[in-house]
This record gives C-alpha cells, sequence and structure tokens, in this order.
C-alpha cells in the first residue's frame, strides 16, 4: 500500500478519532483529579496511580466495550472487557487483582452469553470478577468494566516518561488469529492456555522490576501507530519509525495490522544498553520484539517506508488525545 494512503487511512480510523473527547473531559476534572493529595499519575496514561504507602501503588482502570463489538459477538466483547482491563495493569508493570463491571442489558440471551465471556477470561487471565451492577431494563446493550492492580513504585512503567534518543521497539504476540466477526481483533489468547497468557502478562513486571523500559503502552483501539502516537503525545516527545521493522503476522495487510487489538501487544521506549535483554524476556513468553525506530525531540510521529518519510501525526496541531500527563503531576 502506498505510505500516503497508508497515513491517511490511520488517521482517519475511528480507533483513533474516538480518543478527542479525551480533552475536553479531562478538563473538566483538572482541579479535583489528586484532592486526596496521593495521586501520582492520573489522566493519559493506561491507569492512574494511587500512593498507599510503604512503596506501594494502587492501579485503577477502567474500560467500556465498544458498541460494534458488543453487536458482533456479545460472548467475545465479554471475554475482550478482562483482557483489555488487564492488559491496562499489565502495560504499568502492575499485578491485577479483581475486577467489577456494570452491564446494561435488554435481553436474557446476551447477557448470559456476555457472563460466559466474562467468566472464560476470568480463568485464562487469573483475575476474579468480583461484583458489579446491572440494569436489566436498558434500551441497549453495553458492558463497562473497572479493575484494581497493584505495583511497587520502583516497577511502575508509565506512557509519560519516553526519553530522547530511546529505542522505539513494538512487541506483539504472532501467534494469532484474527476474529471471524471483527477481524481487527487479534486474538491470540482463547487458544492459549492460561499459564502461557499469564505469563505474557507478567512480563511487563519484569520489564518494570528490571528498569528495561522507560515507557511503554499497551497497544489497543487505536491500533500500533495510534498507540505509540498517544504514548509519544504524553510525553511530550516525537519518533521515527520504519514500517518494515514493525513485527507483523504476514496473513494481515499491512493497513488492517496497524489498525489491529492484539491480545498481547505492546508499544516500548527503551535504553540502548536494554534492549537486548527486553527482547530476551519478551521472546521467552513468544512475544516477537524489535526495535522499530528511534524517540526524537520533534513533536511528530514519523513513518518511513520504501525511501519515503511521512508524518503521521504533529502533535502541536493534530493530537489523539490532546493532552500530556506532565499537566497532571
Amino acid at each position: 500500500m502506498e505510505i500516503n494512503a497508508l497515513i491517511d487511512s490511520i488517521k482517519s480510523f475511528e480507533g483513533i478519532k474516538r480518543k478527542k473527547p479525551i480533552k475536553d473531559i479531562t478538563a473538566t476534572l483538572k482541579d479535583v483529579y489528586n484532592v486526596a493529595g496521593n495521586t501520582i499519575l492520573n489522566f493519559g496514561d493506561d491507569a492512574s496511580a494511587i500512593d498507599i504507602g510503604d512503596g506501594k501503588l494502587i492501579l485503577l482502570a477502567a474500560d467500556g466495550i465498544w458498541g460494534k463489538l458488543m453487536s458482533a459477538d456479545p460472548y467475545w466483547a465479554g471475554y475482550c472487557s478482562v483482557l483489555v482491563n488487564v492488559n491496562d495493569i499489565a502495560a504499568m508493570g502492575g499485578k491485577p487483582i479483581g475486577m467489577v463491571n456494570i452491564l446494561s442489558i435488554n435481553n436474557e440471551k446476551t447477557s448470559h452469553a456476555v457472563m460466559e465471556g466474562i467468566k472464560e477470561g476470568s480463568k485464562k487471565f487469573g483475575v476474579p470478577m468480583v461484583g458489579g451492577h446491572v440494569h436489566p431494563d436498558a434500551h441497549y446493550d453495553a458492558l463497562d468494566v473497572s479493575i484494581t492492580g497493584i505495583v511497587s513504585e520502583d516497577a511502575l512503567i508509565t506512557s509519560c516518561d519516553a526519553i530522547v534518543g530511546n529505542k522505539v521497539v513494538v512487541a506483539i504476540d504472532l501467534d494469532g488469529r484474527q476474529h471471524p466477526r471483527f477481524p481487527l481483533n487479534w486474538d491470540t489468547t482463547s487458544h492459549k492456555d492460561p499459564a502461557r497468557v499469564q505469563a505474557q502478562i507478567d512480563v511487563m513486571g519484569k520489564l518494570g522490576s528490571k528498569k528495561l523500559v522507560t515507557a511503554g503502552k499497551d497497544i489497543s483501539n487505536p491500533g500500533i501507530l495510534g498507540t505509540l502516537g498517544m504514548l509519544l503525545e504524553t510525553s511530550g516527545v516525537g519518533a521515527i519509525v520504519e514500517l518494515e521493522k514493525i513485527p507483523r503476522n504476514e496473513s494481515v495487510n499491512w493497513e488492517e495490522w496497524l489498525k489491529s487489538y492484539p491480545g498481547s501487544g505492546f508499544v516500548l521506549s527503551v535504553h540502548d544498553h536494554n534492549v537486548e535483554k527486553c527482547l530476551k524476556l519478551l521472546e521467552d513468553v513468544n512475544i516477537t520484539g524489535a526495535v522499530v525506530g528511534e524517540i526524537i525531540a520533534d513533536e511528530k510521529l514519523y513513518l518511513e517506508h520504501d525511501g519515503h518519510k511521512k508524518i503521521v501525526f504533529d502533535f502541536k496541531k493534530d493530537g489523539i488525545m490532546g493532552i500530556r500527563e506532565e499537566e497532571f503531576r
């Protein structure tokens, strides 16, 4: 695919454009996000981090399942509600502790399918669903899940601390398959045993405790470049990325691959001297990592392909979320 057409497709991707309201929403809460005085991370990251003393942080995150996914496959929506929340905690180097949910539903069949998916997800990832709330008479179907995790303060991975000169690492489990009714879901977990899946979650904690990464984020609805863009934006930096160096399962074309939501996938910012150790730990749990570019001071994300270098995002003009973590630290 020609690079200009690929970039246009990425920039107009719904998974990225849906992040635009975040700036206005968080601006309203700017005066209250730290009223207790112990919030050390809040808007702009995968989870907020609350200091509870003794060098420990509580991580809090929540995700609402995309309506398109809920309509396409309620069971898979329930399963993914666990997956996405667990990945948010893992991306911070944390250990997931438990989840609660809010289910708005208008028929028993859909409700059953969603809860069966949640049950399977809890078993697969080893994280309990401990409670929640149900609206049994809603005029629509919706699922929202919140998760709590814990991490040592010195092992925390943020998405706002990428450093100029760091290498950009993209890490994805390539052993997967496209979901038959939602092809932008790259399923790497449902066909694997829980031990392997949980090892892939735990590896981010190892990277954090060994201080092998300066920043990280799990690849989510905005896809590979969109997720990297959010990390760069909150860090106040840019990057140059070479398309062909991004790990890819070649059964999927580049346009779909860059928009995919992998069951296990991360973008990382890594010092040169830590790259080899980082890639080895990822390889040990069947995640393919590769250096795809470098962090730069210019607040733009550039994509290189076939001798051409083009801007994907200029964060001073067309940001994804429009916020920097430093505003809330």
